[in-house]
């Protein structure tokens, strides 16, 4: 490469490959139909970085990934830049939509392109184990 050529930002950070290992482990959130102080739908990241965030869903399409110009930044190289969508309707139950991600969208330890979601699911995302909980307010 020649000295001048800069060298594009998505090829600086590859997405590493990445594949779950599921020990038996039960969600931190008990009760996700009744979550406390939370009106709508949130994720939680139950195991991984970060454990313990929590992001309140707005109605809409909500991206996920690596990208800084995601909705929820996951800071980490087993998530792709744009790694998932998810979407909030008051119709039909959250979707869930893999983006073209190198190491997909698991739902509940089955690693599927699309879902919908009920209260209490678990997402796992790279490293990142997410529980989509709904909130009592």
């Amino acid at each position: 490469m020649d000295e001048d050529q800069q060298v594009p930002e998505e090829e600086q950070h590859p997405t590493v490959t990445f594949v779950p290992v599921d020990p038996d482990h039960e969600p931190a959130v008990s009760q996700p139909s009744h979550v406390a102080g939370i009106a709508g739908y949130a994720l939680v990241v139950d195991r991984g970085p970060r454990a313990g965030l929590t992001w309140v869903l707005e109605p809409g399409t909500t991206t996920i990934g690596r990208g800084p110009d995601q909705n929820i930044f996951l800071d980490d190289v087993t998530v792709s830049r744009r790694h998932a969508e998810l979407t909030i309707d008051e119709a039909t139950p959250p979707q869930i939509k893999d983006a073209g991600s190198t190491n997909g969208i698991y739902i509940n330890g089955e690693r599927l392109d699309e879902s919908a979601l009920q209260p209490g699911a678990e997402i796992i995302i790279g490293k990142y184990h997410l529980i989509l909980v709904r909130g009592d307010g």
